[in-house]
């Protein structure tokens, strides 16, 4: 689970609602399907940003219900507002807003929202239009944009969901409130019930490094080469102080993972599954005991070292690294991934179970078959959310006779067999490289910025004129810039509406680190720097292990 930040630091306000949507939908349905199934086990992985921004979120509605003050998220905010915006710019980018959903499944599923959005669609080739949409059109899009990313679970258990689905139009403003009252709900109880699942043994939490940054390429950027020797790349030849950052980035991000879940995690899933020796050398001295990433970085390390044909469902570890990784099926995972959303539930998972079969009979009785799913945007394009996929599957494999659900942490205790690796090829959980970060004109000219801003960053530092205030904004504004996901969507290959939204924001936080530094802002940072004009798969939100 993970999400950039989305916060002006400058300001506290949310620039893309994101996370918020994403706990309503994704982050409760996990844990629900979880809770349902008594003998279920699952590894779940938190970036602490994310769970700075969901504690953010509780204490901002908690602080509207009890004393009316300002939310600082436009799309909630105009949720609960007397009044709607009569501005013709206004009201064209809220129901631009209103429209970012999966159009299949969370729109068109209902009737009253497809309706609403069919006008939508036409306002939107019509800019004017959007002067004559009366107030009840914009209160009645917002509601159903709110209602659609409702998790399922909710849906099936919330009364107060169920009947404003049912009545479908004419909204009230009692009634937009109790929308938000279901969302304070959630976004208030959320990490306290995979807390308990956690001290019940029933899961496993891991943790990133505290704002996503790409481990390999902060330590050596030259790691691009292992598995790019032909990659072009930016013309900063090293990111300056690289491993102090990480260490910092990894003692922030265990400080709010123990405030939060009041242990110290044993496993860590290094950002982007980006890994490389000495990124495995650095998660050991930081007292992890497991780290794992993508199943084509096993495959490239094991055709360097010349045993290709080795299985890889094993936790292998590097000569003089006490530190066992665990490898993804990238087969396996990207079938949920990319192929199962458009299969009947039972067929999908009698197919997972199937393959899982399949490495049982052909194995020893200790494989580990790691399937490792980005835990937000896969069930975007799945019929309810994946309900019927997850709750079948969860069921079905706790069941099971020859299969046995578990965690990385249990694995290890029961002294599964750690392999030997002779040699690591960096790489990332994407095809087994970092190309979805760097190589490309437009990630390569995000990197020359970082570095520009992190020389002006030590130069300040050097020079003590900070208070220790004004140290402490800049080190965490420096680590928000540091995150993988904004050189993700730079890349003209990339959906418009995403690079748009992520380049922009990507600008203000580097704004935002001189603001705080005290210096100039450099002219450029006005002005983009990349567009997308592709159509990827699934939007873009995931990639699959293998290219």
């Amino acid at each position: 689970m993970h999400q950039p930040e989305y916060r002006d630091l400058q300001t506290g306000e949310f620039k893309l609602p994101w996370t918020y949507l994403h706990v309503i939908k994704d982050y409760v349905d996990m844990v629900a399907h979880l809770e349902e199934e008594p003998n279920a086990k699952a590894v779940i992985n938190f970036a602490p940003i994310l769970l700075e921004q969901i504690e953010d979120y509780a204490e901002q509605l908690n602080n509207y219900s009890h004393d009316k003050a300002p939310i600082k998220d436009s799309l909630l905010a105009a949720l609960v507002s007397p009044d709607v915006p009569e501005d013709v710019e206004q009201r064209l980018e809220l129901i631009g807003y209103c429209l970012r959903a999966n159009r299949e499944q969370q729109i068109e599923r209902y009737p009253a929202f497809s309706k609403l959005a069919k006008i939508a669609d036409w306002v939107q080739e019509n800019g004017d239009a959007a002067k004559y949409l009366n107030d009840q059109y914009m209160v009645d899009i917002l509601v159903w944009y709110h209602l659609a990313w409702m998790g399922e679970t909710v849906k099936l258990t919330d009364a107060r969901i169920q009947r404003l689905i049912v009545k479908g139009s004419n909204y009230t403003l009692y009634e937009r409130m109790e929308i938000v009252d279901v969302i304070s709900e959630l976004l208030s109880k959320v990490l306290l019930r995979y807390k308990v699942l956690a001290q019940q043994g029933r899961i496993e939490i891991s943790v990133t490094p505290y704002a996503h940054p790409i481990v390999p390429l902060l330590l050596d950027l030259n790691s691009t080469y292992e598995a790019m020797p032909d990659a072009p790349m930016p013309d900063l030849k090293s990111y300056p102080g690289g491993e102090e950052r990480i260490k910092w980035h990894i003692k922030k991000g265990l400080e709010i993972f123990e405030e939060v879940f009041d242990f110290t995690p044993q496993g860590c899933w290094p950002s982007e599954g980006a890994v490389s020796a000495a990124t495995l050398k650095l998660l050991a001295e930081s007292g992890f005991s497991w780290a794992a990433t993508g199943g084509q970085v096993l495959r490239n390390s094991l055709n360097i070292s010349g045993t290709p044909d080795t299985s890889i469902h094993h936790p292998f570890k590097l000569q003089d690294i006490e530190l066992p990784c665990f490898f993804r099926d990238d087969g396996l995972s990207d079938l949920i991934g990319f192929k199962y959303s458009t299969w009947q539930a039972n067929d999908a998972i009698g197919e997972l179970i199937h393959h899982i079969e399949t490495i049982a009979a052909s194995e020893s009785s200790d494989s580990v078959v790691s399937i490792i799913m980005d835990g937000e945007n896969a069930w975007d394009h799945y019929r309810a959310n994946g309900y019927h996929f997850l709750s079948g599957l969860y069921k079905r494999l706790a069941e099971h006779e020859h299969i046995e659900l578990t965690t990385f942490s249990e694995c290890l205790a029961q002294k599964v067999e750690v392999k030997e690796l002779p040699q690591l090829m960096a790489g990332s959980w994407v095809y087994g490289t970092f190309s979805t970060w760097i190589g490309d004109r437009d990630k390569n000219r995000g990197w020359d910025m970082l570095g520009e801003v992190k020389k002006c960053f030590d130069l300040v530092m050097a020079s003590g004129r900070l208070t220790a205030e004004e140290v402490t904004a800049a080190e965490i504004q420096l680590a928000v810039c540091e995150g993988s996901d904004w050189f993700w969507w730079f890349g003209d290959y990339n959906a418009e509406q995403a690079v748009s939204s992520f380049e922009k924001q990507y600008r203000l936080n580097l704004a935002n680190l001189y603001r705080t530094l005290g210096e100039a802002i450099p002219t450029y940072l006005s002005l983009s720097f990349t567009q997308g004009s592709g159509a990827p798969a699934m939007g873009g939100t995931m990639r699959k292990g293998t290219d």
